[in-house]
Order: C-alpha cells, then sequence, then structure tokens
C-alpha cells in the first residue's frame, strides 16, 4: 500500500464532477471576453525562474536535472511561460492578445488550508495595452466568473490598490530605502501584528518614525492625501488606479471592488494595478485569488516592451469560498439513462444505448453479466434518473420498461418507438 505524497491530492468522480462543473463555469465566462485558450508545457528550465526571482526561488522548486543534463523544474507558475510564448512569436500576434488556461503547477511550501504542492489555477492575460479598461476587463471577468458561480456581491470583495503609488510613496521619504523590500513588508502586514510590520519596514530602509508614518497613509487611504504627500509620480498613479475603477464600474465590477493600498501582491514583477479577491464575511482567511498589471515582465525575457495585466484564480481558495457561502456543485454522480438488460437482449439494448448517447444523454449500460437486482442497485448508485429495462419478455410483446427512478413509477413504449425522435424521453412520455 503506497500513501499519496504530502500535498497532492486525489479527486474521486462525485469531487472531479463538482471541479469540473467550476472550472467549466470560469472558463466559460473568459470566453465570453475573447480570452483564447492556450496549451502550456509543465517543465520549463530552472534557470527562467532563478533569472526572475533569484537563486532562493530554487528551494521552493521540484527542480532536477534531466538525462539530457539540463536543470529542469516543475511550473509553479504560469506568467513566465506565457511571457516566454509572447516573445516568441511577438511580431505575429495580434495585439491585444489574450490567453486563459487552466492546469496544475507545483511549489515546494508548506500545506495549509487552501494551499498545496500541487494547486491548479486558471489564468487570464491581456497584453499589449497599457489603457485602463485592460485591467477593468480582467476585474469584469474575474467578477463575472464568481457571479456565474451563484456568489453575489455579499459574498466576495476585489481589493484594489497600485504598486506604483506604494513605491512612489516609499521614494518620498528621505531615506535610502529598498522599495522591494518595503512593498514585500506591506503584503505582510494583514498577516503580522504591527509593531512586525513596522519592524520590517524599518529593515526596508525607513525610520521608525516614518515607517509609522508611511503606514498610517496607506491604510487611511485617501487618494487625495496620497497625491499630495508623494508629488507627480505618485498622483499619475492615483490618476491611473482612479481610472481604472472608473472603467470596472462601466464594465459592470465597480461593486465588487474597494481602494485597499495595504494589498501589495509580493511579487516583484508587478507595476501598476493590483487586486486580490477576498471572502467578505472573513470565514476565509487567505485571499481567494489576485493579480495585476506587469508591464516590464515581456521586455525583461528579451522581447519588445509590452504592457500586460493578469489574474490567476486558484481552483482550492475558490472552492473554500463557494463552500462557505454554499453555492460549491453537489459533489454526486449523475447519469441520465441506465439501459439494463435480461436476458439475450444486447443487440437492441445496445442500439437504445446508441440513440440515447447521440441525442446527448449520458448513459450506461451493463458490462458485468449482472443480475436484474445487481444493476438496478448500480443504476441507483450511479444517480440514473430513468433506467429503461430491456428484457426478453417485454421485447416478445414488442415493448421495453421505462422506470422513473425517483418515484418508482414505471411504464412501457414501443420498442421500435423508443427512443424515436425525442431527445430526452423520460416516464411522462409513455404514461
Amino acid at each position: 500500500m503506497y500513501d499519496r505524497l504530502k500535498g497532492f491530492r486525489d479527486f474521486y468522480p462525485e469531487e472531479m464532477s463538482a471541479r469540473r462543473e467550476v472550472i467549466d463555469t470560469v472558463e466559460t465566462a473568459a470566453a465570453r471576453y475573447g480570452f483564447r485558450e492556450i496549451g502550456t508545457p509543465y517543465l520549463e528550465r530552472t534557470q527562467m525562474y532563478v533569472d526572475k526571482s533569484g537563486e532562493e526561488i530554487v528551494d521552493e522548486l521540484y527542480a532536477f536535472e534531466d538525462k539530457g543534463g539540463r536543470e529542469i523544474a516543475l511550473t509553479p507558475e504560469l506568467t513566465p511561460t506565457v511571457a516566454r510564448m509572447v516573445v516568441a512569436k511577438q511580431q505575429a500576434l495580434s495585439k491585444p492578445i489574450k490567453w486563459v488556461s487552466t492546469r496544475p503547477f507545483w511549489r515546494y511550501e508548506q500545506v495549509q488550508q487552501g494551499r498545496f504542492r500541487e494547486f491548479y489555477q486558471t489564468n487570464a492575460d491581456i497584453f499589449g495595452s497599457s489603457e485602463p479598461e485592460a485591467d477593468a476587463e480582467i476585474l469584469a471577468f474575474a467578477a463575472d466568473a464568481l457571479t456565474d458561480l451563484g456568489l453575489t456581491a455579499d459574498d466576495f470583495e476585489f481589493r484594489v490598490s497600485h504598486r506604483d503609488i506604494l513605491g512612489g510613496l516609499l521614494r518620498s521619504f528621505d531615506a535610502d530605502v529598498h522599495v522591494a523590500d518595503a512593498i514585500r513588508a506591506v503584503d505582510k502586514s494583514e498577516k503580522v501584528e504591527r509593531e512586525e510590520y513596522l519592524g520590517l519596514l524599518s529593515d526596508a530602509g525607513l525610520s521608525y518614525a516614518q515607517a509609522d508614518e508611511f503606514a498610517d497613509l496607506i491604510e487611511r487611504g485617501d487618494l487625495d492625501e496620497i497625491a499630495d504627500f508623494g508629488g507627480e509620480s505618485v498622483a499619475s498613479a492615483v490618476k491611473n488606479l482612479r481610472s481604472v475603477l472608473a472603467a470596472a464600474d462601466d464594465f459592470g465590477a465597480g461593486d465588487y471592488c474597494e481602494i485597499s493600498l495595504t494589498t501589495a501582491r509580493g511579487l516583484d514583477y508587478y507595476t501598476g494595478v493590483v487586486f486580490e479577491c477576498f471572502d467578505s464575511t472573513g470565514d476565509v482567511s487567505r485571499a481567494t485569488f489576485g493579480g495585476g498589471r506587469y508591464d516590464d515582465l515581456i521586455e525583461s525575457f528579451g522581447g519588445q516592451p509590452t504592457p500586460a495585466v493578469g489574474v490567476g484564480i486558484g481552483n482550492a481558495t475558490l472552492q473554500l469560498l463557494c463552500q462557505r457561502a454554499g453555492v460549491w456543485p453537489d459533489e454526486e454522480l449523475t447519469t441520465d439513462y441506465y439501459v439494463l438488460t435480461v436476458g439475450d437482449t444486447r443487440d437492441v439494448a445496445s442500439r437504445i444505448a446508441r440513440d440515447l448517447r447521440a441525442a446527448g444523454n449520458i448513459v450506461e449500460a451493463d458490462v458485468s453479466d449482472r443480475s436484474f437486482g445487481a444493476q438496478m442497485s448500480y443504476a441507483d448508485s450511479v444517480n440514473a434518473s430513468t433506467v429503461v429495462i430491456v428484457g426478453e419478455r417485454d421485447l416478445e410483446n414488442g415493448e421495453v420498461t421505462i422506470k422513473d427512478m425517483e418515484t418508482g413509477d414505471q411504464t412501457t413504449a414501443a420498442v421500435d418507438e423508443f427512443p424515436g425522435d425525442r431527445g430526452e424521453p423520460t416516464y411522462e412520455d409513455f404514461e
């Protein structure tokens, strides 16, 4: 007997049915906005992540040397891969480029609620537009995906911030501040005590008094005050943030957005608007998902300057939110028809099963030479809505029996007329 690896999960059919429904809902929302599905490799060169994040990232990867002596890693995120893909065909791709995919990723990190070492995520990205409408469309798609799942404005909120506001404010202090470290401190601000938070800002180069002033400033979130304090660059970022929120309002996502400058997103490649989705009730403490603008990444991969913005929707944390709100799909099997055979009736039963499947139904039939009772038990176990009994005696009378599994009622139908031109024939059609 082998144990499953820590941080990896098995999904049995009932669970997978619910997951598939959620993934399909999210992907359908993306398709309505014109996002086109791509496929990406599960392995990339380790150096790609080292160049982006530094040597220390290797400790978080499933990285190894392959048989050809290449240092490779299981992909921990999608953004570097899609950046590489854009660079490879940049001149041939029509702009804006709008891509979506759902797939697994791997990180060797501490397992906790909503976080696993193998995790599944839907990513949607727009390349080639720096306009506020691109950021707003990402927010609108994400909002539509959630509301399509049955969530409402009472269930979730998008906390929207701007990295250039944070960076500009930090640079406005008379201090030798390491902006990236300070922004990572902001990203941790809601997870640590204030004294520790101020200590992290001080470690990044602010004095304690400056750290306290900076923390108070972004917690108040008064954009006019912030624009006045930070000068021209911060005022420009404030204007951009307001433009994105105005566009999000026009696109139908404004009701889900609130300004939260303590939202920072820890990755260094973010350059403009960033956001995270949270459970409005606070029952799910972690961010459900997040995203933002990363205008410099394509160029850093050797491509032409190309603005970009995207979102990554994690399946595990989305499941926590949906379960809390009571909209996670039922984890159960669904079967439209079970075609039950009694005696030597395989040829007729197979024809009926084929006709029902051709109409788009989910149909099962006996493949184990089981008894009548065993077949009925199996039909019940797979939640068959209707059982079509094809028995030798019924066929002698030119009939089959139709049984409604919810009520237990049954009737007969002429075998030559079943299913006929009915796409989804039921007991009621023949009673």
